[in-house]
């Protein structure tokens, strides 16, 4: 599963039902969009410096996936059926939608907007 950027948060505060099923799924992914939504928290953050090193050990272990022209192609389809369903998500929640999408992963995230994306099943917590 692709997991979306409130769940790295509570993965990383420790939320025991969140790491349950991280655990529980095929996986964890990151994608790269979740990676910059992150690291920009960080940099506001209090100790961002040891959090920051915590990120880069994290995307060393879970497998990261990156924007390809078919994300590209995911992402106008997708963009486009929210526009005709009058029911758009925020942009870089595309992105991580079309990542689900290309790569047939469910998403991990307390977004209920993600249920609006046809063909993505959200994980909550």
């Amino acid at each position: 599963m692709i997991v979306d950027t409130n769940a790295v948060s509570a993965f990383a505060e420790g939320h025991q039902s969140v790491r349950e099923k991280i655990a529980a799924g095929p996986g964890p992914y990151l994608s790269v969009i979740v990676l910059g939504e992150y690291r920009f928290g960080l940099l506001g953050a209090r100790d961002s410096a040891r959090r920051l090193v915590w990120l880069k050990e994290l995307a060393r272990h879970w497998t990261v996936l990156e924007v390809t022209i078919d994300t590209a192609a995911a992402y106008a389809e997708i963009r486009q059926t929210l526009k005709e369903r009058a029911t758009p998500i925020p942009s870089n929640d595309v992105w991580i939608a079309a990542l689900a999408r290309q790569h047939n992963l469910s998403v991990l995230s307390a977004d209920s907007h993600f249920d609006n994306v046809p063909g993505i099943r959200r994980i909550c917590w």
